[in-house]
């Protein structure tokens, strides 16, 4: 064969390659360019609608992708797959409870699984509840069971974990609102509460108690019982200087919502029995401070116990209209029962 022609040959056949390159090159290009594209748009600009996507864990991104165009998220499953990949995260997502919109870019669907920004649920725990009223607000918030929480809440080797020197964490499981993922564990959930109390419960407030001679636990316990009696804001302090002033003169706290504490299965109707029947919450029977907490007092309940008013009171009785009548003698008192709770009874 003549050398020419196969010289021609050969530069026929590099020429091929070339335009077979540059065509693929051109695809490639064209394929990047697309995917850019995709990824920045979102699939409905127009929609407000949020929809809640459940990433299990080791669930492939195959799946996850299907799950997102079939609930309208993204338009092409594949695209958004080749994506992932090309960025090297088709590894990396993240499983979890997400709250996505059609309004939101492929892009930026990717980023939220990436960082686990996963959907999180409110849980308001109000002042003055105790364990099982808890409880039931983890229970509704769907968090888990409410007999798991009480069981892990009253776990006295998980308190003492905790730096707890209780048999419950009862009295701080914190007041407040608090935001949790789908799937949180319980103890995750006590654990947070717990450090938000001591967030509050300040390093002067530690001094403080000791400089009154009580523990922290003691504190707490006299707060729970301050924020069980309280029915006016204001009444905090004036009703912790009655519990201060008792125990200074060895009087019996003799506080309602102690003794109910210690009663099972309470029905709401408090009676002479209870009032005599001796347990470790009941004091109107045992000196001093009851043996724990009666409820989680929040902020200004736990001030008031290490800060009371300065005052001579020793009782105080209800006026039916969430303020007290507080007295310096029981002879005092006593007309103020009569005035405000017997005289209303009949």
């Amino acid at each position: 064969r003549h050398p020419k022609g196969v010289h021609l040959g050969l530069k026929k056949a590099l020429l091929f390659i070339l335009i077979l390159l540059f065509v693929i090159a051109c695809a490639a290009a064209g394929l990047i360019f697309e995917l850019r594209i995709y990824a920045d748009t979102p699939a409905n600009v127009n929609t407000t609608q949020n929809v809640t996507v459940n990433v299990r864990q080791g669930q492939t991104l195959r799946t996850t992708a299907d799950i997102l165009q079939q609930t309208n998220l993204i338009k092409s499953r594949l695209k958004f797959i080749l994506i992932a990949r090309i960025k090297g995260l088709d590894k990396k997502l993240k499983a979890g409870e997400y709250l996505l919109s059609a309004a939101m870019a492929p892009r930026q669907i990717l980023e939220i699984m990436v960082k686990g920004a996963v959907n999180l649920h409110r849980l308001t725990v109000p002042e003055g509840y105790s364990i099982p009223q808890i409880a039931v607000l983890v229970e509704n918030a769907e968090f888990g069971s409410g007999i798991d929480f009480i069981k892990m809440a009253t776990d006295a080797a998980l308190a003492r974990k905790n730096g707890i020197e209780a048999e419950t964490f009862e009295g701080y499981l914190f007041p407040d609102t608090y935001f949790f993922p789908r799937g949180v564990a319980m103890e995750q959930i006590i654990s947070a509460m717990v450090n938000r109390f001591r967030s509050v419960f300040s390093t002067e407030w530690v001094e403080r108690a000791q400089e009154l001679g009580f523990t922290v636990g003691q504190i707490v316990t006299l707060a729970s019982i301050i924020e069980k009696e309280t029915g006016a804001a204001f009444e905090r302090p004036i009703i912790s200087s009655v519990f201060h002033n008792r125990l200074k003169k060895n009087m019996r706290l003799e506080s309602d919502p102690t003794v109910i504490y210690g009663i099972k299965n309470f029905d709401g109707n408090l009676t002479r029995k209870h009032l005599s029947t001796h347990t470790p919450y009941n004091t109107y029977k045992i000196a001093g401070l009851p043996a724990g907490p009666i409820a989680n007092p929040g902020r200004a309940s736990l001030e008031a116990a290490l800060y009371p008013e300065k005052t001579v009171f020793l009782y105080f009785v209800s006026k039916r209209d969430t303020t007290h009548y507080f007295s310096t003698s029981l002879k005092e008192h006593n007309l103020a029962v009569r005035k405000y709770q017997l005289k209303r009874k009949k």
